[in-house]
């Protein structure tokens, strides 16, 4: 009888820890789904969303991740519904990180062809790797964001002579920016903006072509209505000229999958690393990429352009890859 009890008892303590295994299995897989399935939801709905929202659709393919967790531990728990769950969160989460946006070779002749840089240097401590850069890649047009008067006074003593034509804002930290051009410059209207964002309509070989620089205000916890409206100032900036070539360039501080940039996307602008097949690549934060990160440094165009190749290319002292694209204009209609 004692031996017969002992192996009850063992039988049923074995099976009280599967069963707090399993509930703890499913407890775990609830919470990620649930968090997963916020960010989803608002993705679903073409909505940024409050904090944490925008933070997390910023890495939006990595949420494949704990949505795999989560369906384990369904799994392992014996959770169907959960397990269903999952299976539909992995299905959605694939559909959305497919690209957005338009595609396609543009009409009429080539007439123009181009390389554009951006950069952002962090505060300027990444200046003299820019200069480096500039000096080997030979970009014709260089956008710089947070450039601050040292690193102003650098680019005008290193790169003044080969680039003779700027728009520039200059101010402390991360406010101020930079353009730098080897075409004439007709200076316009900035984008208004916390940080600077100044543009300008460049001759280009006796073509017109508004540059504009973005560096709208990153979705910092409780300060993403601010990161909206300046995003959406940048939107309507490229919707008000359709008729004329447009580069618009920088740190967006947003991705793909981020509502506010598509619609910057939605007026008919391209992204050159979409176009040339580089539409994941990740460009922040420096430190883990290409491993992990997102991208949130762009060069849009309009569709008067057709992007040849597009480079992420590291500099140190900045947690930003810079971005170079080079592009051809084509003559419209």
């Amino acid at each position: 009888m004692d031996t017969a009890t002992a192996e009850w008892t063992s039988a049923g303590d074995t099976r009280e820890r599967r069963g707090c295994g399993r509930r703890l299995g499913a407890g775990l897989a609830g919470l990620l789904l649930a968090g997963v399935g916020v960010a989803v939801g608002f993705r679903v709905a073409d909505s940024d969303g409050l904090t944490p929202v925008p933070q997390l659709l910023a890495f939006l393919p990595w949420l494949l991740v704990p949505t795999g967790v989560a369906l384990l531990l369904s799994l392992f728990a014996r959770w169907w519904t959960g397990l269903v769950g999952a299976v539909v969160l992995l299905g959605l989460l694939a559909w959305y990180i497919e690209p957005y946006g338009k595609i396609g070779d543009p009409d009429g002749a080539a007439v123009a062809s181009f390389r554009v840089l951006t950069s952002n240097v962090e505060f300027g401590h990444a200046t003299d790797a820019l200069v480096a850069v500039v000096r080997r890649e030979k970009p014709d047009v260089v956008f710089v964001q947070e450039c601050e008067q040292t690193c102003d006074a650098t680019l005008r003593e290193a790169l003044g002579t080969d680039y003779p034509h700027r728009a520039a804002q200059i101010a402390d930290g991360s406010k101020g920016s930079v353009l730098l051009s080897r075409f004439p410059l007709t200076a316009t209207h900035p984008v208004p903006g916390t940080m600077a964002m100044p543009g300008a309509v460049a001759d280009v070989r006796g073509h017109a072509v508004r540059l504009q620089l973005a560096h709208p205000m990153p979705p910092l916890p409780g300060r993403t209505d601010l990161w909206r409206r300046e995003l959406a100032e940048l939107r309507d900036f490229a919707a008000e000229d359709d008729s004329t070539p447009l580069v618009l360039a920088g740190d967006f501080n947003a991705s793909q999958d981020h509502a506010a940039f598509r619609r910057i996307l939605d007026t008919g602008l391209r992204d050159a690393a979409r176009l040339t097949g580089h539409d994941r690549t990740p460009s922040w934060p420096a430190r883990t990429t290409p491993t992990f990160g997102v991208q949130i440094d762009h060069v849009l165009l309009s569709p008067h352009f057709a992007a040849r190749t597009t480079r992420f290319l590291g500099l140190p002292g900045t947690d930003h890859r810079a971005l170079l694209a080079d592009v051809t204009l084509h003559q419209h209609g």
